[in-house]
């Protein structure tokens, strides 16, 4: 029997699960729960980076089939996940970055997303710095920022994952997101849901590199 997902309410109109990731390695980094999210905003009802459960009486998807998303967005190239499962049962446009790669490819065509699109339901898409084609979004309707890689808990702590730009693009990209007026940021990889004041510690701790 597979395990149940695992879902966290956060606030009205948002909230989480989390659960095994089918395609996760025992020699990757951290382990193999990953976290996808769902909100509501201003009309819309978004799942953002969704991995489908496997069991079809899972809570999840009893949840969903009685209050349907209307759309579906990706937020990193290697988060394609489930998108294409959950394109084909509930009917929705989906969103999501304009390359992949080669080995996984949704089926879904996705409408691009590049840093400031503002998508239904005025979520807006940032800047992260890091190359990775990844495109934060700022829900101003939850007052929260939503990653999939650029910052992650494996380490215990909330750091910013490492790359070679990590002075030079990613500090001042993460440093403007500052301005924005969000208390809470969610992660895909470790424990998902961190204040502010953590983001701010983040951004002045040594990147994640992998160690855990």
């Amino acid at each position: 029997m597979v395990a149940a997902a695992q879902i966290i309410e956060v606030e009205p109109g948002l909230w989480l699960w989390r659960m095994s990731h089918p395609d996760w390695e025992p020699e990757e980094v951290g382990d193999r729960l990953v976290t996808s999210t769902c909100v509501e905003s201003r009309g819309e009802r978004a799942l953002l980076d969704p991995l489908a459960p496997a069991e079809t009486d899972d809570p999840v998807w009893r949840r969903l089939d009685a209050e349907p998303p209307t759309m579906l967005v990706v937020l990193k190239p290697d988060h394609v996940r489930s998108v294409d499962v959950f394109a084909q049962r509930y009917a929705v446009p989906a969103y999501g970055p304009d390359m992949f790669h080669r080995d996984d490819i949704p089926a879904t065509e996705l409408e691009p997303v590049y840093p400031g699109t503002v998508l239904p339901g005025g979520m807006v898409a940032l800047y992260d710095g890091r190359y990775r084609l990844e495109t934060p979004l700022w829900i101003p309707e939850h007052d929260v920022v939503v990653f999939s890689d650029g910052l992650t808990s494996l380490g215990g702590e909330l750091q910013v994952w490492n790359t070679p730009w990590h002075e030079e693009r990613v500090l001042p990209a993460m440093k403007a997101m500052l301005d924005l007026p969000f208390d809470t940021v969610i992660v895909s990889h470790g424990y998902p849901l961190h204040p502010r004041v953590e983001f701010e510690r983040a951004l002045l701790r040594p990147p994640f590199t992998g160690a855990v």
